[in-house]
């Protein structure tokens, strides 16, 4: 696998045991796309600004602003950011945290998004039972008991869905039925929909749904007007678009992003 040196890192985290350390940047200072690579800690990639997509196997994570997503050691990833994104890293000793053993986005409380961001001002090797290393446990306890957001794409390996799913993702505003989908791909109708149903757990129409909805985070927490996304994503009206992330999201998409900015950390470079 792929040994990556992750910017904001002087050592390479996993080379210290401590129960957990941090770093921040901004992607335009860096390569906004990291290939396919693990680590032994676990991480948590914490979106200040804009957003990030994290590939790992049979799904693809987004990470809206004031979230972060959790990824268990030893599970291949790779991540791309908005240019606009500015990042904060976590890693966790295996072991110092009760954290699940699968990817899920968490929504940051302000409390713990502070901790993390004081965490990366500190050096990797601070001392051990020392006011640091005593903040960092508190923050893996807090951690643990942050909401989890339901912002992930099922995808499968099968070559015609991974067909399909590529297709869309190049071409999210394409509006073909199922029907149509199946003869491209020289199937039956019903076998194509039991296959995405098999695959991803999904009916084809929440599937694409769930992907519009990812593409529109990503794009939205880019700076793109509510018009533009809705546009590309093949929607006849902004109605219509707003209706579908609000039914998603429970918050229209100016009402979803205005409610992450409304507390911005501290430590944000942006403030300094």
């Amino acid at each position: 696998m792929t040994r990556i040196v992750l910017p904001g890192f002087d050592l390479d985290p996993d080379q210290t045991d401590r129960p957990a350390v941090a770093s921040r940047l901004q992607v335009a200072d860096h390569d906004a796309e990291i290939p396919v690579h693990e680590h032994r800690k676990g991480q948590l990639i914490l979106a200040l600004h804009g957003a990030v997509t994290c590939q790992v196997e049979r799904a693809l994570w987004i990470v809206p602003p004031q979230c972060g997503v959790w990824i268990p050691g030893g599970m291949p990833h790779s991540n791309r950011a908005t240019a606009n994104a500015r990042l904060c890293y976590l890693f966790v000793e295996p072991g110092a945290a009760a954290l699940p053993r699968h990817c899920v986005t968490l929504s940051m409380s302000p409390m713990v998004r502070e901790m993390i961001l004081h965490l990366a001002d500190a050096p990797l090797d601070y001392p051990r039972g020392g006011h640091t290393d005593r903040l960092a446990r508190v923050l893996l306890d807090e951690l643990v008991q942050m909401p989890a957001e339901r912002v992930y794409l099922p995808i499968s390996h099968h070559p015609k869905v991974r067909a399909l799913a590529d297709a869309l993702s190049a071409n999210p505003a394409d509006r073909s039925t199922i029907t149509q989908w199946a003869r491209r791909l020289a199937l039956g109708e019903r076998t194509l929909t039991r296959l995405i149903a098999h695959e991803t757990g999904l009916s084809f129409g929440r599937w694409r749904q769930q992907l519009h909805l990812l593409v529109a985070i990503r794009e939205l927490a880019g700076g793109a007007p509510v018009q533009r996304v809705s546009e590309s994503l093949g929607y006849e009206s902004v109605t219509a678009f707003i209706t579908m992330f609000k039914k998603a999201l429970g918050l229209s998409p100016t009402r979803y992003f205005a409610a992450r900015s409304q507390h911005h950390p501290a430590g944000d470079p942006q403030r300094r």
